[in-house]
């Protein structure tokens, strides 16, 4: 097993590692700084997810290119699925570390309110707090579930939220099956949460249901012992592979518990067939929870049978970057081989004083690396002219790079005061539907007067997006209003907008 020797480094010249969050069976996560992002960005701190074959102690070629993949198709299905519930892509490269390793890597946003199993075991969460989560993970899932792909590994452990709490997205699709195919089903997810079907020795619990086939009652299955985490604030240990009929006695003691165990029974039966067919269908039966509970709940007022409605956080927008497209037909490892030998062997400078790194404090000791930044991409040691050539080219580009940067952001402003005309992106426009009536605003806050009016089923074109606003060409009213004013393009804030699936 062979770690990637990343810490303390700067990420193609952009992205400065930070520190390691976590190492899995084939990818190590770390949190870096975002040098290029605004300093009011909500990206300025992301997650690397860096693909490292060598962490598997019998690679073969065969496993490796499953691997890389594999690899892309977690970024597809990602892709896929964007919603403002689930964890977004930011981008993706392929670069090399400190002693020549080349290896993929996938930018995620990073979510510093940490999991929901985490904040289960710090504080207890009220029903209704509870139920909130489940529906944006219910609005998140579901959208996946209608673009043919299935997690496979929903646990609160996956579950992540903003640093407000307010917002829970999924996370990990690296086991996510991408079609519902009737290949043969692997092994995957936490015993605690996974469902039987899982593992082929729980086979003849399901009488003739054939588990070549992969339904969404999977997740169902899983997402009801989340919810069982979430509301009674233990883990169903007690119910590993095995239906849930019973809640603990504090919970049992509320006058609503009959009817969460009676969900919970059906969505965690041992045949997928009788369990709820859709995460729609399960928030409809948790719906009648919280009505039940709404003696409890004065400040709520319960809509029941209604979607489960996704909570769009800061930051979030539904255009995926570019596609990734990692090469799998050459061994990674025979060229990690070629390009170790050919890197200069890194020598330690005894009289060295301890390096401080702004993100991981003080080193154990001398620090043998030798240049200010490490530059993943270098094979060979450079002449000092070509060096300074190189240096000038790169100074070059950063002040050209500011200078269009002040362009595009004074444009952008411009844009957003209608000022300038916004500029329409030729290959891809996303579209939404209002799901009630909203005025339209000059900028991307209510501190303004309307300038006009979107109805109810209104189809919107989206131009741009700041934080949780819109700006939309308006393409169809949903009704005709007599003396609505004739503006076409305006802000709405997300919360209104249902987007389309493209």
């Amino acid at each position: 097993m062979k770690e990637l020797s990343l810490n303390n480094c700067r990420l193609d010249q952009r992205y400065d590692i930070r520190q390691q969050l976590g190492r899995g069976s084939y990818a190590e996560i770390y949190l870096a700084h975002d040098i290029v992002a605004s300093t009011q960005s909500p990206h300025k701190e992301v997650v690397i997810k860096a693909l490292n074959v060598f962490l598997q102690d019998d690679l073969d070629d065969d496993l490796e290119r499953t691997l890389v993949e594999n690899f892309q198709n977690e970024a597809v299905a990602l892709d896929r699925v964007r919603h403002p519930n689930i964890i977004s892509r930011i981008g993706h490269g392929t670069a090399r570390d400190l002693v020549g390793t080349i290896f993929h890597y996938l930018v995620l946003e990073y979510l510093p309110g940490g999991d929901l199993q985490g904040l289960v075991r710090r504080e207890k969460l009220t029903l209704e707090q509870a139920l909130n989560y489940i529906e944006q993970v219910c609005a998140g899932l579901g959208h996946a579930h209608r673009n043919g792909i299935i997690h496979r590994d929903i646990k609160p452990q996956n579950l992540l939220l903003t640093a407000d709490h307010k917002t829970v997205k999924i996370a990990d699709f690296g086991v996510a099956r991408l079609d519902l195919s009737d290949s043969p089903i692997t092994r995957v997810g936490t015993n605690v949460y996974a469902p039987p079907e899982h593992s082929p020795i729980f086979a003849g619990r399901t009488g003739s249901l054939g588990f070549s086939q992969l339904t969404p009652a999977a997740d169902i299955y899983s997402l009801a012992k989340s919810t069982y985490t979430l509301v009674t604030g233990e883990v169903p240990r007690a119910y590993s592979h095995e239906v849930i009929t019973g809640v603990p006695k504090a919970i049992a003691e509320e006058h609503w518990s009959g009817e969460f165990l009676k969900v919970l029974k059906q969505a965690t039966h041992p045949d997928p067939r009788e369990r709820q067919q859709s995460v729609e269908e399960l928030w409809s039966d948790l719906q009648r929870v919280r009505e039940a509970a709404l003696d409890d709940l004065p400040t709520r007022q319960v809509n029941a049978f209604l979607p489960p409605q996704p909570h769009v956080s800061r930051g979030y927008t539904p255009i995926a970057p570019g596609k990734p497209a990692f090469d799998s037909s050459e061994s990674i490892s025979a060229a990690s081989a070629r390009a170790s030998a050919a890197v200069l062997p890194v020598v330690a400078d005894t009289n060295a004083k301890p390096q401080v790194s702004p993100y991981l404090g003080p080193s154990s000791g001398p620090s043998p690396v030798r240049h200010e930044v490490p530059i993943f991409n270098s094979f060979e040691k450079k002449a000092p002219r070509k060096r300074r050539t190189l240096r000038r080219f790169a100074t070059f580009l950063i002040f050209i790079g500011l200078f269009t940067g002040i362009l595009y952001g004074t444009a952008s402003y411009m844009r957003g005061r209608g000022i300038l005309p916004a500029i329409h992106n030729p290959f891809k426009a996303q579209t939404a539907i209002a799901n009630t009536d909203i005025y339209l605003r000059p900028t991307p806050s209510t501190d303004n007067d309307p300038v006009g009016l979107v109805t109810k089923n209104s189809k919107v074109r989206i131009v741009n997006s700041q934080n949780n606003w819109y700006q939309v060409d308006v393409i169809e009213q949903g009704r005709n209003r007599a003396g609505q004013p004739p503006v076409s393009r305006g802000w709405l804030n997300g919360k209104y907008l249902d987007l389309d699936e493209n």
